[in-house]
């Protein structure tokens, strides 16, 4: 029988989903075309309760499969991008996905490493921010806050990031594999083959052979020998060829609720696509600038849009939280390409994108209710430094690589975009330099306090 802390914890659960219906039953009344907002929050929804859920975070994946050698978190974010490869492909041979390729080149590479670094200090990913400030995490509320902020100061600043765009990131190609090798609408084998097995399924195959052989094998094989000898006469024991499939197989599988939040998001990140693109359809626009337009509403870039991805993406639309608060402070954000000729600074309650992240902080929160993991941590001075520090970094990388950890990898090389990679890359390149940082840190606190117990 649930007692009254189980009561409240269901009580708020389920008065935080029926606050969100009311806000949804309210944007309809509205005008019908709010609907295309009600969606990107519903999906935020799912997306923050199976994060939450599956613990995601692509920090945790590096961090853990770098400093402890456990492969389980980078598993389930693996087998979620091959599962939404697939969708992905299947969408675009149908007119129905929202997806393009961004510029590829180096920026890639280089916002991946800052952000690498940025996300290990925060403890937390972009997505993994939003999801443990659902759970109460004050060193991701205070990484949230400094990325926000740091975005809109950074694109704005000096016009050098103008200047960046404008000669270097924008005029490089986008494309996708199956484009690059088979031209224009290729068909869906192709890209079944070129998007999903060639730029997707097979790196990750091999990502995973490398995990298994540098990470993972040396436990797993040790516990199949011990296994082994317990049950052989003689006790001697040769592991087989059969014995390193069992053990690849056991990686994969070894947390079965990762894995399954894995498939579960992919599949859907790939109905989230669906969606926007159908009400694109019924509503008649290519961008929900068009609709603020016609409804009178400002806040839309020179071109009349605002960021509208249609897919699953965070920390641009963070930014333009941070834009917008300074704009109304007196601070000319619309004087930039960043906001105002491409993003543009809607009202908060107008940003479909930001009701994505509202919904995932909201989702994880339900979840974590549910599961008695919700509790306000207040970070000590030393967590909210890295919190700060994490923020700003994680801020600085998103942007000169046109995304996150979402937005730069996995929503792109799903969808077909080899660029991804090379944030994958530098992801990866980042996280090695600052968990060896946080490592040396430590070490560094440890024999400081040895020396002051000695002394006293």
């Amino acid at each position: 029988m649930a007692d009254d802390s189980d009561r409240k914890r269901m009580f708020w659960a389920f008065s935080i989903l029926g606050l969100m219906l009311i806000v949804s039953l309210w944007y309809y009344s509205v005008h019908p075309v709010f609907m295309y907002i009600v969606t990107y929050l519903w999906f935020g929804v799912a997306y923050g309760l199976l994060l939450q859920w599956g613990r995601f975070c692509f920090a945790s994946a590096w961090r853990d499969l770098i400093a402890i050698g456990v492969t389980r978190m980078f598993v389930g974010i693996m087998i979620a991008m091959a599962v939404f490869s697939i969708i992905m492909a299947v969408l675009a041979e149908y007119r129905l996905s929202t997806f393009h390729p961004g510029p590829l080149g180096p920026h890639e590479l280089i916002g991946g490493l800052i952000f690498g670094i940025g996300m290990v200090l925060a403890g937390g990913c972009a997505s993994g921010t939003l999801y443990k400030i659902g759970e109460g995490n004050g060193t991701s509320m205070i990484a949230l806050t400094t990325m926000i902020f740091g975005q809109a100061i950074f694109v704005d600043i000096g016009g050098w990031f103008d200047q960046l765009l404008r000669n270097y990131i924008f005029p490089r190609p986008a494309f996708t594999l199956a484009e690059k090798l088979y031209g224009k609408h290729p068909g869906l084998a192709k890209m079944l083959l070129a998007d999903s097995l060639l730029n997707t399924i097979i790196p990750i195959l091999v990502l995973f052979v490398f995990a298994y052989v540098v990470v993972a094998r040396k436990g797993i094989i040790r516990q199949i020998a011990q296994q082994k000898a317990a049950s052989a006469a003689n006790g001697e024991v040769k592991t087989s060829f059969s014995d390193e499939l069992r053990g690849f197989w056991y990686m994969i599988t070894a947390s079965k609720r990762t894995t399954i939040a894995g498939v579960l998001i992919g599949i859907i990140a790939g109905f989230h696509v669906l969606a926007m693109q159908n009400l694109r359809y019924k509503f008649g626009i290519g961008n929900f600038g068009h609709a603020l337009t016609a409804l009178g509403l400002e806040g839309v870039s020179k071109r009349g849009t605002v960021f509208d991805p249609g897919y699953w993406y965070i920390t641009t639309q963070e930014a333009q939280v941070g834009g917008w608060v300074l704009h109304k402070l007196g601070w000319n954000m619309m004087d930039n390409i960043y906001f105002g000729m491409s993003n543009g600074l809607p009202d908060p309650w107008w940003n479909p994108a930001l009701l994505m992240s509202v919904g995932i902080v909201f989702g994880a929160m339900v979840m974590a209710l549910l599961n008695r993991e919700f509790k306000f941590k207040k970070p000590t001075k030393e967590l909210a430094l890295w919190g700060f520090l994490g923020g700003v970094f994680m801020g600085m990388g998103a942007r000169i690589a046109l995304g996150c950890n979402i937005g730069a990898f996995y929503i792109r090389v799903a969808g077909g975009d080899p660029g991804g990679w090379l944030f994958f890359l530098g992801m990866g390149g980042g996280a090695l330099v600052a968990v060896r940082f946080m490592n040396w840190w430590s070490e560094r606190k440890l024999k400081a306090q040895d020396i002051e117990i000695e002394i006293e």
